[in-house]
């Protein structure tokens, strides 16, 4: 299943992270080695319901074709009809429908959706099921290790996937409650592991090369999905890539980092327009962590009126650092 979705033996994926893996960042990782990219995270209901900026968000580009679509909802009959419409609509763009049971946003379990469906386990059967039975591409369900750390059920969800029809999951090593805080358990991805026969891909913790290998090798997941590793550093494709296959990697230079802060930018404006520099802001705070002099640079990009401007701003500070031998 692994081969025939994703065509490598251990895939290594780009986590689908509202606001932050449009269009144009994707490309950037799929140039840099990512191997499966997600669309943003969609409401089944605001597709449903024709919510013209909901079906932007199912835009690709030939780059990463075919990928996969993560949808979110609790009606099981309309995550049916939206899975089932995109499927007779497909023409090679995507390859899966996952359903989203995992994101700890309170407006998201707010309403029942995301990874508050752990607590309805009943229900997120039903979803699956009739997501499977709509759809004629492979469904996939990515949840937490549980909603809280009384409610630590993700053996048990797991389980439940896999006979209501998933191909594959993924799981987050953290509860709801958890967020992003903490720790990632990788303990209980290698439990899930061992239980079901269907793939589980790892996610939770993976910042480096190093890192991937060592989830690989703890967990004895399938493939590893990258989420905050891959903010502000798309190099990290590179690195992972570079890991698994025992080759050295020569990480980025801050002077390499802001020219693909840059390129990051200039593909947002082409394809947003000019008001894309808004939405850039946090990817620019990203890049430029970690950076001598980043965060003062950082404190004038978010004052920055336009993209000239923030695209200005980069431009001198990038300049400097490659005129110093000690940084570019």
């Amino acid at each position: 299943m692994i081969q025939q979705i994703f065509h490598t033996a251990f895939p290594v994926l780009l986590a689908p992270m509202a606001g932050v893996t449009d269009l144009p960042y994707r490309r950037l990782c799929r140039e840099l080695g990512c191997d499966f990219t997600y669309t943003e995270m969609v409401s089944a209901k605001g597709l449903r319901y024709g919510a013209a900026a909901t079906a932007a968000l199912l835009e690709t580009s030939p780059e990463e074709r075919p990928c996969g679509v993560q949808l979110f909802g609790r009606e099981p009959a309309i995550l049916a009809e939206v899975a089932g419409k995109l499927c007779r609509e497909n023409r090679g763009e995507l390859a899966l429908i996952d359903i989203n049971m995992g994101c700890p946003a309170p407006k998201i379990t707010g309403n029942g959706e995301g990874s508050a469906l752990m607590k309805e386990p009943k229900l997120a059967a039903q979803i699956i099921e009739a997501v499977v039975k709509a759809s004629d591409l492979p469904v996939t369900v990515k949840f937490r290790k549980g909603f809280d750390a009384a409610h630590c059920n993700a053996l048990e969800f797991a389980k439940l996937a896999q006979e209501s029809g998933a191909a594959l999951v993924t799981l987050h090593g953290r509860t709801r409650e958890q967020m992003y805080s903490g720790k990632a358990d990788w303990d209980v991805i290698a439990r899930v592991k061992q239980a079901l026969s269907i793939p589980v891909i790892g996610n939770g913790d993976v910042f480096s090369g190093a890192d991937a290998l060592a989830m690989r090798a703890y967990t004895h997941c399938d493939g590893i999905m990258v989420a905050r590793g891959a903010q502000g550093n798309p190099f990290i494709f590179q690195e992972i890539q570079a890991a698994l296959a025992g080759r050295p990697y020569t990480p980025p230079t801050p002077a390499q980092r802001l020219d693909m802060a840059l390129e990051h930018l200039r593909r947002a404006v082409e394809y947003k327009g000019e008001r894309a520099y808004v939405e850039m802001r946090k990817h620019m705070a990203w890049y430029i962590r970690g950076i001598r002099g980043g965060a003062q640079l950082r404190a004038r990009v978010n004052l920055a009126p336009s993209a000239d401007a923030m695209a200005r701003l980069l431009g001198e500070f990038r300049d400097a650092l490659a005129a110093d031998p000690g940084e570019g």
